[in-house]
């Protein structure tokens, strides 16, 4: 008898432990994936802040800010966009190819900037092109859209996993509504957006991601319903007034 209680008991501690483990997962995953995207997040930071300390280096020169220059071929490779009708955005696929290499500039992971949105405790790197490897490390920015720098005629779509296993991601997306505030962070400024309308889309529902004339809009795109795929959840949100 008291060997069977023990083993009675032995099991019972193992299930124990085994439901705690299986009930803390999440929250630790969260955990291990937020030190990791912060991580990011600051190298960019601090690429951000070598960059200016090499324009005061070099101002004496007369030699043009890396910066500026980045910013100005963004700025045309927006305006490219709006003019062409984002003519190369044929098919899902296009997303995945990143617009520019930003090695050259400094940022060596290809981070464009960072996005914050307080109501669902968001904080992610932005990469470059919507392939697999970085929609696992953050938000991505999908290809064929306006880069995330703002200005008349853009629509910067970000999106993020919502089901994932590896950290929360956009997984609370569903709760944002209207009035709620998205910043992006690029190496220039912190642009503030507010939510104005959410929609559920197909993923071949390219038009409804496109840049609308006359606006300065942020997309976010995750999976929906949650833990499925064969949906996109949208939230369209409008630059806010500074």
């Amino acid at each position: 008898m008291k060997i069977g209680r023990k083993i009675a008991t032995g099991i019972g501690i193992v299930m124990l432990i085994c439901g705690i483990g299986l009930f803390s997962y999440p929250y630790i995953s969260q955990f291990f994936f937020q030190k990791q995207a912060d991580r990011a997040i600051a190298s960019f930071q601090d690429a951000v802040a070598e960059a200016d300390r090499e324009d005061d280096r070099d101002s004496d020169l007369s030699t043009d800010d890396p910066l500026e220059q980045l910013y100005r071929r963004m700025q045309e490779y927006n305006e490219n966009l709006f003019l062409t009708g984002q003519s190369g955005l044929v098919d899902p696929f296009s997303y995945e190819a990143p617009s520019f290499d930003l090695a050259e500039f400094g940022f060596a992971e290809n981070i464009v900037g960072y996005i914050e949105i307080p109501k669902i405790d968001v904080r992610l790197p932005i990469y470059l092109g919507a392939s697999r490897e970085n929609l696992d490390k953050g938000a991505v920015h999908l290809s064929q859209t306006s880069l995330p720098i703002g200005g008349e005629n853009t629509n910067c779509v970000i999106a993020a996993h919502r089901g994932s296993t590896i950290g929360y991601m956009f997984r609370n997306i569903h709760k944002l509504a209207v009035g709620d505030e998205i910043r992006i962070a690029n190496f220039k400024e912190t642009l503030t957006y507010r939510v104005a309308e959410t929609q559920i889309i197909l993923p071949d529902d390219i038009d409804e991601v496109m840049i609308q004339p006359g606006r300065d809009l942020v997309t976010l795109s995750s999976c929906n319903p949650l833990g499925k795929n064969y949906q996109r959840y949208i939230v369209y949100a409008e630059r806010a007034e500074p």
